[in-house]
């Protein structure tokens, strides 16, 4: 990953756990990585596990942040999440979602907007 993208992506990932931790969420992993590639940020609100995919578009990028995460990308999500579970022998009843914070920012670098869809992504 090149180096402006890599600092945008930390940048996105620090945002969204700010933005999560300040409405009650815990941290419970971040930069999870497996075979299957790596997770954002995985936290708990309450009982439910909630892994989080982050996206950070800055200035004339086209399109919102969270309008990049198609089809494959789901897939690829909410099979993170199945080897998280795995990897930690948590029970695939125990509640849990794929969550998106998408973060704009301005030319400047500043947040100029944060969407947190929850429930993004359907389990396959």
């Amino acid at each position: 990953m090149p180096p402006k993208r890599a600092r945008l992506g930390d940048f996105g990932e620090q945002a969204a756990a700010t933005y999560l931790l300040r409405r009650g969420y815990t941290l419970v992993a971040r930069k999870w990585r497996c075979a299957h590639g790596e997770l954002d940020l995985v936290m708990h609100e309450g009982p439910v596990l909630v892994f989080v995919e982050v996206r950070a578009r800055q200035g004339a990028e086209p399109g919102l942040a969270e309008q990049s995460i198609g089809p494959a990308k789901q897939v690829r999500l909410a099979a993170l999440a199945y080897a998280f579970l795995e990897a930690h022998a948590i029970d695939q009843s125990h509640p849990w979602r794929i969550d998106v914070v998408a973060i704009d920012l301005d030319r400047a670098g500043r947040v100029a907007r944060i969407n947190h869809i929850r429930d993004a992504v359907e389990e396959a």
